[in-house]
């Protein structure tokens, strides 16, 4: 654990002790990304952050009914695949092959039944292998509970095929944050409960959590938490990350298996009512007509969309989001996006529930490659900024006591320990649940006046979480 030297005063001694503060990305989350094969061309691998990102997910191979396996659709050429296995390992990360993605439930199923599912688990351990993966992705979608069974057999066999493997092999899953519908019940909480055992990640797709269904109204694409908002005229409240969390985890899923998801797009909502009451340019707004609404990489909401005036942040959802009124009604909108507070935010949920890590989908859309080297993934910047808090700023020591003041991350939690002895001592709590800078990665000031009362030494400790 780094220190700081000693500070004298007075003839006495302190020493600061900053816990988990690093100048750069820590090992306390997991950082997994998502990097398309099919974006290789646009965001070359020479340009990820392996300082920030500990698992990179190349996604993917499709499933065929067969049992056989289909890369060309998104870009898993032999040379792509090779470029990130020997980039990731250089770097000393990891790199996992995906299988799946958005539609791929058909593909599973037939691959899956109990004539192929043999020769389905022999094909990707093969491919894994053959390309140096360190482990397989599972991205079954949709997957509703009638898929449960053959989804359950495809997670044993596969696992079973890795650890037969001479290196050991990871095997991780891309699981839905709400059951897809008709599917209200736990099932699928439990269902992951019960092989969790076998998995090495389980990482929520807590995002594109709206949309312009009837009964709804606009929000936000990935919310941390729903401010207690509901549906109109119904109980049930609006989706956030926060309650599918809470319903894996108390239905006995542990939580360091976790990632949440945090989106490196937005979504933008356009139009949505009659001229005379104009279109959807906030959250929680109902509408005549159903608004247009369509995926935005980050990268085009800063070079497109976004302006300093048009910025908003609501802070009970902890999600940002820009509104434009036109001139036209049909034109106004809504935009809802994940930026660098959200994303920080997100990294601080993730530690104050002591999960395994977030989950980004993905890479290259927080990618501009005309920016100075530095700024251009200002999102994976972000993530990095957070990671490497809490940091010491500074400690000033006065007549009345010791001033410690620290760096933190929006929606961080931290706690402030004290002891007589760095080693073997019995730290004792100054503080509980400080919270972080709610505008942006800020500093937080702690003053301990106790320090001066007859104690020749004064350590310090900064935990997240709490």
């Amino acid at each position: 654990m780094p220190s700081k030297p000693l500070l004298r005063f007075n003839a006495l001694f302190w020493a600061l002790i900053i816990g988990l503060a690093v100048p750069s990305a820590r090992a306390d989350l997991r950082v997994t990304a998502y990097y398309p094969g099919y974006k290789q061309n646009t965001m070359p691998a020479s340009e990820i952050d392996f300082s920030v990102v500990t698992h990179l997910i190349h996604f993917s191979v499709v499933p065929n009914s067969d049992g056989s396996l289909d890369g060309s659709q998104n870009g898993i050429t032999a040379a792509h695949s090779a470029e990130v296995v020997s980039r990731t390992h250089a770097a000393g990360r990891k790199a996992l092959i995906c299988v799946g993605g958005a539609a791929s439930e058909p593909g599973f199923q037939g691959a899956t039944s109990s004539g192929n599912l043999s020769v389905f688990v022999s094909n990707l351990v093969s491919f894994a292998s053959s390309n140096s993966y360190d482990g397989i992705d599972i991205d079954w979608e949709p997957l509703p509970s009638s898929d449960f069974n053959q989804y359950t057999n495809l997670v044993i066999a596969l696992r079973s095929a890795l650890n037969a493997m001479s290196s050991a092999k990871l095997l991780t899953v891309a699981a839905a944050a709400y059951p897809p519908y008709p599917d209200f019940s736990n099932a699928e909480f439990i269902m992951f409960k019960d092989i969790q055992d076998q998995l090495d990640q389980i990482n929520l797709m807590t995002y594109d959590l709206s949309g312009p269904y009837a009964g709804w109204v606009t929000w936000f694409n990935s919310p941390i938490f729903d401010g207690g908002e509901t549906f109109p005229k119904s109980a049930r409240l609006l989706p956030s990350i926060d309650v599918p969390v809470n319903s894996f985890l108390s239905n006995g899923v542990a939580a360091s298996k976790l990632g949440i998801g945090t989106p490196f797009y937005g979504m933008v909502w356009r139009g949505g009512a009659g001229t005379s009451t104009g279109g959807v340019t906030t959250p929680r707004q109902s509408w005549t007509n159903a608004p247009a609404v369509s995926a935005v990489p980050f990268s085009t909401i800063l070079s497109t969309y976004y302006q300093s005036n048009l910025y908003h942040w609501d802070n009970a959802a902890q999600a940002a989001y820009l509104s434009l009124t036109n001139l036209a009604a049909t034109n106004d909108e809504f935009i809802s996006y994940d930026d660098e507070h959200s994303t920080a935010a997100k990294v601080s949920y993730a530690r104050n529930h002591v999960l395994g890590g977030i989950m980004i989908w993905e890479l290259s859309q927080d990618y501009l490659p005309t920016a100075p080297a530095g700024l251009r993934q200002p999102l994976i910047q972000s993530v990095k900024a957070a990671l490497a808090t809490p940091g010491i700023s500074s400690i000033l020591v006065s007549n009345s006591g010791v001033q410690i003041t620290f760096t933190t991350a929006p929606l961080g939690l931290y706690r402030l320990l004290a002891a007589t002895n760095s080693v073997g001592a019995s730290w004792v709590a100054l503080t509980n649940n400080l919270p972080g800078n709610s505008n942006g990665v800020g500093a937080s000031i702690v003053f301990d006046p106790a320090a001066l009362k007859n104690q020749p030494r004064r350590f310090y400790r900064i935990q997240t979480p709490p």
